[in-house]
């Protein structure tokens, strides 16, 4: 039989991983709840969507779906899944359908992290090349997690997998949050993504709005307790008491 309960998924955001979640994984399963932290392949968002959907289509019962920063934009496209019965946005972006980040963003004061980011080719599958972004381990700590320990963000720039370039013009097809309810996490002293997008993009959602003033884009790794009650309350709706 299926479960009732929701299974909460975690999708990482670009120049990350899976081991970002590894705190909020940690809350979450101390409160009962099943978890998968998903490897976002950060190739591009249909191609990214798409691996995410097979991995919720291998899922019994209704899932909680949480996406962190470009993991937003993922969870936006995916979240369309018929088991997905709710979406949780953490220091992230809510898109539009048609809308790309570079859109988005273009409405707002540029993030400082932007112009600084590395840009590298790689290999693709057609044997051409692409670019690929990730951020200056001088630029990790003072942009992405400037709440925590700087040895702690030195590993975190250490662990990061770069992110396909593209996926800041690739807009979702769809925007899930229009049918399914929503919550979002903004982080306000964030210099990654931009509180204002975060907001703007929250509250034209409709999303239920939970703001951490002096929190960083690495709200995850900084603020796990945090971050695991607000996905749990999420949760609640779905059978989790």
């Amino acid at each position: 039989m299926p479960s009732t309960r929701p299974t909460v998924v975690l999708v990482h955001d670009g120049c990350s991983d899976a081991t970002s979640w590894v705190g909020v994984v940690a809350e979450l399963q101390r409160r009962g709840l099943t978890v998968l932290a998903a490897a976002n392949p950060l190739r591009g968002l249909a191609h990214d969507a798409g691996y995410l959907a097979s991995v919720l289509a291998g899922i019994d019962g209704p899932v909680v779906l949480v996406g962190h920063s470009y993991g937003g934009a993922v969870i936006t496209e995916a979240g369309a899944a018929p088991n997905v019965v709710a979406l949780v946005y953490i220091a992230a972006y809510l898109p539009e359908a048609g809308e790309s980040y570079e859109a988005l963003a273009g409405r707002f004061t540029p993030s400082p992290l932007i112009a600084r980011l590395r840009r590298t080719s790689y290999a693709t599958d057609g044997a051409g090349e692409a670019t690929e972004l990730s951020v200056p381990g001088d630029c990790f700590g003072p942009l992405v997690a400037a709440d925590l320990d700087p040895t702690v963000a030195g590993v975190l720039a250490a662990l990061q997998r770069p992110v396909a370039e593209r996926v800041l013009t690739d807009a979702p097809t769809a925007a899930a949050w229009r049918t399914k309810p929503s919550w979002a996490l903004v982080t306000g002293a964030d210099r990654a993504l931009p509180p204002p997008v975060q907001r703007f993009t929250a509250e034209r959602a409709g999303a239920t709005v939970l703001e951490l003033p002096d929190a960083s884009h690495a709200v995850a790794v900084s603020r796990p307790t945090a971050v695991a009650e607000f996905i749990h309350d999420a949760a609640r709706p779905a059978g989790v008491r």
